[in-house]
C-alpha cells in the first residue's frame, strides 16, 4: 500500500513541477527583468540535474547494454572468450600521448617504438544495433615515426585449460578504419622455456573479419602449455584513426577423420 502511495505522490508532483514551469515558461516574455533573472537560476539548477538523469540513462540505456557477454559461439566451441576491455567500462577511459608498454586494462597494454608519441586511445560506447560488445576501442594515431604498433592481449587461464594440438583458436574482429591499412594477428603459446607463434593477415574487405591459428602446425608441449596471448599488429598506422568495435577468440577441436 504504502509503494502505491508514494508513486502516486510522485506522479502528482511531477505532474505539478511541468504544469508549473510550462507556467512559467509561457510568462517568460511578460516579466520583469529581476524575476526572469531569479527564473533563470532556478532553470538552470533544475537542469543540471535533470541533464545529469539524461546522460546517465542515455548512457546505460543504450545498445547493447553495459555488462551484456552476448556472444556469437562458433559451432563445436569449447571455449568462447571476450576480452575485458569491449564488455565493460575500463578505470581509465582514455589515454594522449600513449608511451610503449601502456596498460589499457587488465589483459591489454599496448606497445609501439616511437621516439615522440603521437598516439592517442579511447574505449568508446558502441550503438549500434548489431554490435553484440558494449564497449569498442579507438585509436587515432598522428605523426608515427616508428617501426611497429601493437596492441597485446592476455589470454586468461581457461584459454590453455585443456589445450591440445588439435585445437583450432580462432579470432573474430570487428573494425573500422579512415584508411586501408594492414592488421595482423600473432597467437602466441608459451609451453615451458619455449613460445610458439602463429602470424595471420586480417582479411579486412570485410568489416567483420576472422582468422584461424591451427596448433596441429606448431611444436607445442601439451603437457607444458603455461600461458597464451595475440598480439594485434598495426601495419603503417600514420595519420588514421581505428576503432576495434569488438574482438573475441574462441577455441575447438578439429573433427576427428
Amino acid at each position: 500500500m504504502g509503494n502505491k502511495l508514494d508513486n502516486l505522490l510522485d506522479r502528482l508532483t511531477q505532474r505539478r513541477f511541468e504544469r508549473r514551469w510550462a507556467g512559467w515558461a509561457d510568462r517568460a516574455t511578460q516579466m520583469g527583468l529581476e524575476e526572469l533573472r531569479d527564473l533563470r537560476g532556478r532553470a538552470r539548477a533544475a537542469r543540471r540535474q535533470l541533464d545529469r538523469v539524461i546522460h546517465v540513462a542515455e548512457h546505460r540505456l543504450a545498445l547493447p547494454v553495459i555488462g551484456s557477454n552476448a556472444l556469437r559461439k562458433p559451432m563445436g566451441s569449447d571455449w568462447v572468450w571476450r576480452p575485458d576491455l569491449w564488455k565493460g567500462e575500463i578505470p581509465v577511459p582514455g589515454f594522449s600521448s600513449v608511451p610503449s608498454k601502456q596498460p589499457i586494462c587488465e589483459g591489454a597494454t599496448l606497445f609501439h617504438d616511437c621516439r615522440r608519441s603521437e598516439l592517442t586511445v579511447r574505449q568508446v560506447r558502441n550503438t549500434r544495433e548489431s554490435d553484440l560488445a558494449p564497449f569498442g576501442l579507438r585509436m587515432d594515431v598522428f605523426r608515427f615515426d616508428g617501426s611497429f604498433l601493437s596492441l597485446v592481449l592476455d589470454l586468461p587461464p581457461e584459454a590453455v585449460q585443456g589445450l591440445r594440438l588439435r585445437h583450432l583458436i580462432r579470432l573474430d574482429v570487428i573494425v573500422e578504419m579512415e584508411k586501408p591499412l594492414e592488421i595482423f594477428a600473432r597467437l602466441n603459446v608459451r609451453h615451458g622455456p619455449n613460445v610458439e607463434q602463429i602470424v595471420r593477415e586480417l582479411p579486412l574487405a570485410e568489416e567483420e573479419v576472422m582468422v584461424e591459428f591451427d596448433l596441429a602446425y606448431t611444436k607445442m608441449s601439451e603437457k607444458r602449455v603455461e600461458k597464451m596471448w595475440v598480439d594485434l599488429i598495426f601495419e603503417g598506422p600514420e595519420m588514421n584513426q581505428i576503432i576495434l568495435r569488438d574482438v573475441t577468440l574462441s577455441r575447438r577441436p578439429r573433427a576427428d577423420i
